[in-house]
């Protein structure tokens, strides 16, 4: 008979015990897979809604610069606009409010409270501009008592730090007229003399700042106390506005002007998704980290805000930079990566144990074809001291040789052939205890 390989039954090494030993865990491991992927690390949203502002030109421009980057990595990013800081931070904290992410001035939650928000870092300083119409230098805003003072649109940042600064330095509704308007029309009051002075918060490189420093009737006053505000509000910065560092051919301004400066920060719910936490970092690195009027390049974004904890991934950013993940490969490949990675390196405590287990499980599922027959094999060996006839003794070898055929039919992986041939072996010694008997019979 010719030898055919592919009908040799010892040759199959991943036999149906195997699937029975492997199947169980094989389907235990995908199913705690599918529920970890699905639940316990979901994919980030596509979209992303951002608070900005009304007024606030500078919120609006780096919301669109946002949203430029984030497209890029598949991400939408929605504007919401809104009346000013105080509105944005309590969109924030409203758990029904759609809105993700937030620009605030740092010190508004001084007051407002910062509930269970957290923030990116500082992005840049937004001095405080204060120019009047006052024919001597001004250097205290005390100087400003009975004069008429725009302080910017309620539910801005400008009319909250503004009211801060004009009640510490004694100046209140009873003692000077103080209107609520801001940005340009509070520019345009102030050059037609509806009112004495007007304060903005702004970065440098304004338009609305270079033209009203511009203005010969208009003063921009140096704050004598600017490091005493400082020192007292941890939100606040003194800043040194060099001479001639608006326009050095007109020297403007013609001398050190000592600012207070705020930081605008960047708020998010504490629900926001760790990878989209990740990439807006990336992102405001991008578009913050260049060197302006009043810092060095690298300086922002930073962890200079003082009303928010940072979130763990701002200050595992700031500590080491993004994860090296993040670095090399596109967003949403980074963030299976990085889901992939959450979810199987638990798993790895269950498969440990489970290559132990599933050889164990494998070889008793082997040996059970063969134990059976054991069983019966030491059944007809406890028999046989009842025999008394030569019948008993032919109905045993029958017996004997069922259980025996059975055994030879029985398909065992190569490495097991040894138990199927030590079973055989029993088998031939009960069938010599039977012969035995069987002479015992014939001659009595």
């Amino acid at each position: 008979m010719k030898f055919d390989p592919r009908n040799n039954k010892f040759t199959a090494i991943f036999t149906r015990e195997m699937l029975e030993a492997t199947l169980p865990s094989v389907l235990l491991i995908c199913l705690a897979l599918f529920f970890a992927y699905k639940f316990i690390d979901p994919a980030p949203p596509r979209k992303i809604v951002i608070a900005t502002g009304n007024a606030d030109l500078n919120y609006n421009a780096f919301a669109a610069i946002y949203g430029v980057y984030l497209k890029k990595e598949g991400i939408t990013l929605e504007t919401r606009k809104t009346s000013g800081d105080i509105e944005n931070l309590r969109l924030l904290k409203n758990p029904d409010s759609d809105v993700d992410i937030a620009f605030i001035q740092d010190g508004v939650a001084h007051t407002e409270g910062a509930g269970m928000l957290l923030s990116l870092g500082s992005l840049y300083y937004q001095p405080v501009w204060i120019f009047c119409r006052c024919k001597k230098e001004v250097t205290h805003l005390s100087a400003l008592k009975g004069k008429r003072i725009a302080i910017g649109y309620v539910g801005d940042g400008t009319h909250a730090l503004v009211s801060t600064l004009l009640s510490e330095s004694g100046i209140d509704a009873e003692n000077a007229t103080l209107k609520a308007i801001g940005g340009d029309e509070a520019a345009e009051a102030l050059r037609q003399g509806k009112v004495d002075a007007a304060l903005f918060v702004d970065v440098a490189n304004a338009s609305l700042v270079r033209e009203l420093l511009g203005e010969p009737q208009l003063k921009l006053l140096s704050l004598d106390t600017a490091e005493a505000f400082s020192r007292k509000f941890a939100f606040m910065h003194h800043l040194v506005l060099p001479e001639g560092a608006m326009d050095l051919a007109r020297n403007l301004p013609p001398h050190d002007v000592h600012l207070v400066a705020p930081t605008a920060t960047l708020v998010v719910k504490e629900s926001m998704h760790p990878a989209l936490v990740y990439l807006m970092m990336k992102v405001i690195s991008q578009v913050h980290g260049g060197p302006s009027m009043f810092n060095s390049k690298g300086e922002f974004p930073s962890a200079k805000d003082t009303d928010f904890p940072l979130s763990t991934q701002a200050l595992n950013f700031y500590k080491s930079g993004l994860p090296i993940i993040d670095k090399y490969l596109p967003f949403w490949a980074a963030t299976f990566v990085n889901r992939t990675l959450i979810v199987i390196l638990p798993l790895l405590a269950l498969l440990i144990p489970l290559t132990k287990i599933i050889p164990m499980v494998y070889v008793w599922l082997v040996k059970r074809k063969l134990f059976r027959y054991y069983g019966e094999l030491r059944f007809l060996d406890t028999q046989l001291q009842d025999i008394q006839s030569a019948d008993d003794v032919q109905q045993c070898l029958e017996k004997l040789n069922e259980i025996e055929t059975k055994v030879v039919n029985v398909k065992l992986p190569v490495p097991f052939s040894q138990y199927a041939y030590e079973l055989r072996a029993h088998i031939e010694l009960v069938r010599s205890k039977l012969n035995h008997h069987k002479l015992r019979s014939v001659d009595s």
